[in-house]
């Protein structure tokens, strides 16, 4: 697969990606895609992508042995409890 393509901004601001790259990601018509404008230009990926990508930054930041959706459950029964 070739990884650098060129491409125009055609009629609407629309821009077609390459199919190699659509296969590469299997995207297909209709599906979402995550754009971030970064100093070093503009990134694109798929919602899934985009997803693991915080999920692996998050990580990165809570210990292994903590479980943060238990723990916002516990911290919102203390609060039903406390009303």
């Amino acid at each position: 697969m070739q990884d650098t393509y060129k491409a125009k901004i055609g009629d609407e601001g629309r821009v077609l990606l390459p199919l190699d790259w659509r296969k590469a990601v299997h995207a297909t018509s209709g599906d979402e895609l995550v754009m971030r404008v970064c100093d070093d230009g503009l990134h694109i990926s798929t919602v899934q992508q985009a997803i693991a990508r915080f999920q692996k930054l998050v990580a990165q930041h809570v210990p292994p042995d903590v479980d943060l959706v238990e723990e916002l459950l516990r911290e919102r029964r203390a609060e039903a409890d406390d009303e």
